[in-house]
C-alpha cells in the first residue's frame, strides 16, 4: 500500500479517483489548499503525488517546481490539457510522468505502480505480484510458477503486470497500446498481438496454464 496525495480541485473526478486507488489499497489524501499545496505535499511526505494544472488560485507548474526543490517524490500530472507546451513544462519543472484526463483506470494505475517502483516508495517498490499461483517480480523482470523462473522483455513485463494488477477484469487492447507505447496511433495493432504471443510463450516456457491469460473477442484480454 501507498500514500497518494491528489491535488485536484474537481470534486467528481477527485472521489472517483479516491474510491479507484482505496479499492487497491492505497491510502489517499487530498489537498486542502490549492495555494498552499506544495508546502502541503512536503508535509504529508507521500509516496506518490498526483497533480492537476488548472487549480484555482494556484498554477500545476509552480506546485511542482517547489516541491521538486524540496523533495524526490513522484509527481504524476493528471490533467485535461493535451497541449505539448504543457506535457513539455511538466517534464522541465520535474514531473515524472504526464497523463491526459479522461484517463483509463488501469493504464493511471499501472502508471502509479511504475513511479512508484522506480522511486523506492511504499510496498509498490517490492514489485511483485502474485496471483494463482504465478509470480511476477517487476523490478527484475521475471515470472515464476512452481519454482521455475523466466525472463521477460520490457513490453511481456507491462502487459502481465497490467493484466494481473486488474485480474478478473477485461482489459482493452487500446490500454494495453497506450502503456506500452503512450499512444495507440501509428501504431500497428499487430504489434500488440506480436507482444501478447510472446508473453504467452514465455509464460508456457513457466509452466504456466495455456489458460492464465484469455483472448476476449472484440474486447481485450484478461487474467483469470
Amino acid at each position: 500500500m501507498a500514500r497518494l496525495l491528489i491535488v485536484e480541485d474537481d470534486v467528481s473526478l477527485r472521489e472517483n479517483l479516491v474510491r479507484m486507488l482505496q479499492l487497491k489499497g492505497h491510502e489517499c489524501l487530498c489537498c486542502e489548499s490549492f495555494t498552499n499545496a506544495a508546502a502541503e505535499a512536503l508535509t504529508a511526505a507521500p509516496d506518490c503525488i498526483l497533480l492537476d494544472l488548472s487549480l484555482p488560485g494556484a498554477y500545476g507548474h509552480e506546485i511542482c517546481r517547489a516541491i521538486r526543490q524540496e523533495s524526490n517524490v513522484p509527481i504524476i500530472v493528471l490533467t485535461s490539457s493535451n497541449s505539448e507546451f504543457d506535457e513539455v513544462m511538466s517534464m522541465n519543472v520535474g514531473a515524472d510522468d504526464y497523463v491526459v484526463k479522461p484517463y483509463r483506470p488501469a493504464a493511471l494505475l499501472a502508471r502509479i505502480d511504475r513511479a512508484l517502483a522506480r522511486s523506492g516508495s511504499a510496498d509498490s517498490a517490492r514489485g511483485q505480484i502474485d496471483h494463482d499461483g504465478v509470480s511476477l517480480d517487476s523490478v527484475r523482470a521475471v515470472v515464476s510458477y512452481r519454482g521455475k523462473r523466466v525472463e521477460l522483455s520490457r513490453n511481456e513485463l507491462l502487459i502481465l503486470r497490467i493484466l494481473m494488477e486488474n485480474a478478473g477484469s477485461i482489459i482493452s487492447r487500446s490500454e494495453l497500446m497506450d502503456e506500452l507505447w503512450q499512444t495507440d496511433a501509428f501504431v500497428d495493432d499487430n504489434t500488440l498481438t506480436v507482444n501478447v504471443n510472446r508473453l504467452r510463450r514465455s509464460l508456457e516456457s513457466a509452466g504456466v496454464p495455456d489458460d492464465f491469460i484469455t483472448t476476449r473477442r472484440g474486447l481485450g484480454y484478461v487474467v483469470r
